[in-house]
């Protein structure tokens, strides 16, 4: 790849994260999670199919290591007895770009059998799909066209997914006053471990 074809790949992804239609649904969003999670004692469950379900795992893992316990249900495992560990103090993240998305759709359905008062926070590219209709809250990424030479392999679509990941993250962290000792005591190894007990001294100093 030449230069200016790298630079071009780069200035559409980061217009693509520009133009995420920033609404009330990301507060919204925020005060639905910790209500569930650090009010009422669930747990945010994170889930997706193929690429977008790898960025819904992601996003669960970075829930967990800033003070909200989260994890991911493969909704296809759903179907074959993990749908067990949803408990009715839970919310759900959904993420498909289409919104078309068989198998989360079928989630949708299965969760509700179970606990149906189950609220749904929705990551999507089309606001108007079957997904979306299902949402308590629904958090459109502004359906960026992919920078895939074909215009089908998940790349523009994924970036913005994980950006709006971000957003609920430290917006919850922020609505939780997550500190440098909560931090701490979440990471005992690694560089990240050892630089938040070293900021933890200098804040209590």
């Amino acid at each position: 790849m030449i230069n200016e074809a790298i630079s071009s790949i780069l200035q559409q992804e980061a217009e693509a994260v520009r133009n995420i239609p920033i609404t009330d649904g990301y507060e919204e969003a925020v005060t639905l999670i910790v209500k569930h999670v650090h009010e009422l004692g669930g747990n945010l469950i994170t889930s997706g199919m193929g690429k977008a379900g790898q960025i819904a795992m992601n996003i669960a893992t970075t829930f967990c290591s800033t003070g909200t316990p989260a994890y991911f249900l493969h909704p296809s495992e759903a179907q074959h007895g993990d749908l067990g560990i949803v408990r009715k103090n839970d919310v759900m993240l959904l993420i498909s770009n289409s919104g078309k998305t068989r198998e989360l759709l079928e989630l949708v359905e299965l969760t509700r059998g179970l606990v149906p008062e189950m609220q749904f926070i929705v990551i999507t590219g089309n606001p108007d799909s079957p997904l979306a209709a299902e949402a308590t809250i629904c958090l459109p990424t502004g359906a960026p066209k992919e920078v895939c030479p074909l215009g089908l392999t998940p790349t523009t679509s994924t970036t913005v997914m994980t950006v709006i990941g971000d957003l609920l993250v430290v917006g919850t962290m922020k609505r939780i006053n997550f500190s440098y000792a909560d931090y701490a005591k979440r990471h005992h190894g690694g560089y990240l471990g050892s630089k938040s007990r070293e900021q933890c001294k200098t804040v209590n100093k």
